[in-house]
């Protein structure tokens, strides 16, 4: 019976769990999606979600009680900069569960759970940043004075052979 179960205990000792899960939130908020279990991604959306909550007032106090969860300033520092920035409208559901399919060793279900601001393909509506091209082969000035050299040369053998 699961009477008054109100969280997955994930077949570990509270400490272990705590850890584990400040580890996969401090990932979570890195790497803004991570592949886990569905169990622990479920475990993880309960973690994670008040905390990017208590980010979008930035004070001292939110900070600490962030920080007494996370544990990793990197972390803290980051979830308050950019990710609370980019949730500051978001009024909540701020992860994403994707379902992958069965994992080969264990066959056991996975999943993808990322932030749903930082997805650019599910969210055509978002201001895209061009990104910076890479310059491959010839520059376009050389191609314009190639062009040139080449129309000067028809035009000298067509004035040749006239």
């Amino acid at each position: 019976m699961r009477h008054g179960k109100k969280f997955n205990h994930l077949s570990r000792k509270s400490a272990h769990r705590h850890s584990m899960l400040s580890n996969m939130a401090c990932s979570l908020i890195e790497h803004k999606r991570i592949n886990t279990t569905v169990a622990k991604a479920k475990a993880l959306k309960q973690y994670i979600e008040p905390l990017i909550t208590k980010s979008k007032t930035d004070d001292t106090h939110n900070r600490r009680v962030v920080f007494s969860y996370l544990r990793s300033k990197e972390a803290v520092t980051e979830l308050f900069r950019e990710v609370a920035q980019k949730v500051g409208d978001r009024p909540g559901g701020y992860t994403r569960i994707i379902k992958l399919g069965n994992r080969l060793g264990d066959n056991a279900d996975m999943a993808m759970i990322e932030l749903v601001d930082f997805n650019e393909i599910y969210n055509p509506n978002q201001k895209e940043v061009k990104k910076a091209t890479t310059r491959r082969g010839r520059s376009k000035k050389a191609d314009a004075a190639t062009t040139e050299v080449e129309a000067t040369e028809t035009t000298s053998e067509t004035e040749n052979n006239a």
